[in-house]
């Protein structure tokens, strides 16, 4: 029997493709690379193959010997995979030790019955962020390396599955990067996620936690994300109540976020959230799983570069355990509040702090249709909507705050690039869903017009967009201006009036004053809109339902008109003696209360003339009032 050799290449000679290379470890055995492959040279031009047993050693010893691997990445991760002597195939246990983390995980595989002539072993192989851990014909297991805290990050696949089957089913041994050997053959392959066929596996599984762990790795492969992104978007259209331990929604858009700005900068992973998730308590079927805490490493070297200086940030990170480093929306909350309540009150902070927050809404937007060419099919980006530019411009405030406190040696300018791409990906994600939705489905530019039935198909895009308000609502992420105008037409068009009211009442639709400017246009007068206009305009906040009750010709706004006007007139009016006798000749109707309270008015405009006149109602004055007092009366009478 030979003894195991270790050799190691030059390929600073050979800089081009290997095409075909053989070695001799002696007289008996020959190994043949056959299939062209790219290589690409270490910083030192050696590469360290280890050829393992040759073919005369006896398979079925294989898995009597235990498995050590370790891998690292351009991330500056640093994993040990080790898998101990096989005591029974009933189950099989391995570890693996993520020192970039601090903790090590132990993982325990339930095969179940398990065919006696199976001796092959257990084969860990390094996929940029993942370690696949196969045992060729029972399961083969994606451990997300980067984020390895939650279980269900990970993928798990077990038993009878098509994943495995495709597999090749002899022992492998993983090499540089990609680079896999296959020990019988002697061929190298190049490994790689098979984006198109995980897209597959992600529209066919039914668990929460395959879905979760499948979607996080799909965007992590990270190539053509445009067309990627839309085939999430399709599977998440038609699967958007199909998830009870997470939201699709919610998952995807900072997922999506996360991956398409991460590589501009390794330590983005400690920043900014990559998961909807904090926690997962679900278990996952077939699966033990331990976690212990580890020593880690010590670094005793004084200038790091390269992947020693990015595994010394990672240790750094996990050893003064800075959590609270991720980027989280709560002062933007306070902030957004505090801006939203001083409006309502009247008052406002600096003009030149409120211009500077609008002006970065202003970047963002911009930034936003200067990737995205194309015309947009849903009515968004075509009103002013300040609460969601408000919203807009102080996440990215926060945002690059908290980037420049915690990114050293990263220049402003790209900081400041990085935010407008990330909150610019927020908006086109939640953009790309509606513009998905409202083109399966066929909608048109009329369906904003309130004067024709609901259809099938704005009920539909009515519920996404009630989905991406709950998913943006609990994350407390801005969307694009004119959606809750959008919203609240199609809930005008499709809800029954109680439902509606529930839903504006709750703070699900919102009244925006564009919304309620085409509802008055386009309702009209029949006893069921009048019902809807009302219970309406009584919901807005005054001086909104000032402006709106103009634009309804109809005895109940020149109600309301009426109302505010006397109750502004009369806040501050002190009573004072009067002469008992009235001119009743300036007054067209003989009814003493309304007279007597006209004069009073009357009074009270001619000696205050600026007290009344504000903007929009220049023609409400005493007459006015007395004219919808009449009418109000004659309507009451059923006169």
């Amino acid at each position: 029997m030979s003894e195991q050799r270790l050799y190691y290449i030059d390929l600073k000679k050979s800089r081009s493709v290997l095409k075909c290379i053989q070695f001799y470890a002696d007289e008996h055995f020959s190994l043949m690379f056959e299939a062209p492959l790219d290589v690409s040279l270490s910083d030192s031009g050696f590469k360290l193959v280890n050829f393992g047993y040759d073919d005369l050693q006896d398979q079925e010893k294989l898995s009597k010997h235990p498995t050590l691997c370790v891998f690292t990445n351009h991330t500056g991760s640093l994993c040990v995979c080790y898998c101990p002597n096989f005591d029974s195939w009933e189950q099989i246990t391995y570890s693996v030790l993520y020192f970039h983390k601090g903790h090590s995980k132990t993982f325990t595989a339930t095969l179940g019955h398990v065919d006696s002539r199976v001796t092959k072993g257990i084969t860990f192989l390094s996929l940029d962020y993942y370690v696949a851990v196969y045992l060729p014909g029972h399961f083969f297991h994606l451990l997300n390396i980067q984020h390895p805290d939650l279980i269900c990050h990970s993928l798990f696949l077990t038993g009878n599955s098509e994943v495995i089957d495709m597999l090749p089913h002899s022992p492998l041994q993983s090499l540089s990067g990609p680079l896999v050997l296959d020990w019988c053959s002697g061929k190298l392959y190049r490994a790689l996620l098979n984006q198109s066929y995980l897209l597959e596996f992600l529209w066919n599984t039914r668990l929460d936690c395959e879905k979760l762990a499948l979607l996080q790795c799909v965007l992590s492969c990270g190539r053509d994300p445009r067309r990627l992104e839309a085939k999430i978007i399709q599977w998440i259209s038609e699967n958007i109540s199909a998830c009870h331990s997470f939201d699709l929604i919610q998952e995807f858009i900072i997922a999506s976020s996360y991956w398409s700005i991460y590589p501009e900068t390794s330590n983005m992973d400690k920043l900014l959230p990559y998961s909807s998730l904090l926690t997962w308590d679900t278990e996952i079927p077939g699966i033990t799983l331990v976690t212990e805490e580890i020593p880690l490493p010590l670094m005793k070297v004084h200038s790091f570069k390269g992947y020693w200086e990015k595994l010394n940030s990672n240790l750094e990170y996990v050893k003064y355990s800075k959590p609270h480093l991720h980027y989280n929306n709560s002062v933007v909350r306070r902030e957004w509040h505090s801006l939203i309540s001083e409006e309502k009150k009247g008052k406002r902070r600096s003009t030149v702090y409120v211009r500077n927050i609008l002006d970065n809404a202003i970047k963002v937007i911009s930034n936003l249709e200067a990737r995205n060419l194309e015309p947009r099919l849903t009515p968004l980006f075509q009103e002013e909507d300040n609460h969601q530019r408000l919203l807009m411009g102080l996440m990215v405030s926060e945002l690059k705050d908290h980037l420049l406190r915690h990114l050293q040696g990263v220049e402003k300018k790209k900081i400041e690039q990085m935010v407008l791409d990330y909150v610019s990906k927020l908006l086109d994600l939640i953009c790309q869903i509606l513009e998905a939705s409202w083109r399966k489905h066929n909608l048109h530019p009329w369906v904003l017009h309130l004067n024709r039935r609901a259809s099938a198909a704005e009920f539909a895009v009515f519920h996404i967009m009630t989905r991406i308000l709950e998913a943006t609502n609990s994350l407390f992420l801005p969307l694009p201006p004119g959606f809750h105008t959008l919203h609240t037409i199609l809930g005008v068009h499709c809800l029954p009036l109680h439902n509606l009211l529930h839903y504006i009442d709750n703070g699900v639709l919102l009244l925006t004053e564009a919304a309620v400017t085409r509802l008055m246009k386009d309702l009209d007068n029949t006893e069921k809109n009048e019902k809807v206009k009302f219970s309406i305009i009584v919901r807005l906040p005054p001086l909104t339902g000032q402006k709106i009750c103009r634009l309804w010709d109809h005895p109940v706004s020149s109600n309301i008109i009426s109302r505010n006007h006397v109750k502004r007139l009369l806040q501050n009016y002190n009573k004072q003696p009067r002469s008992s006798m009235m001119d009743k000749s300036s007054f067209s109707v003989e009814f003493l209360p309304l007279n007597y309270f006209i004069e009073i008015l009357t009074d009270i405009e001619s000696s205050n003339p600026a007290l009344y006149a504000f903007e929009g109602h220049d023609n409400v004055d005493a007459k006015f009032v007395e004219e919808a007092a009449l009418k109000h009366t004659t309507m009451l009478l059923g006169l």
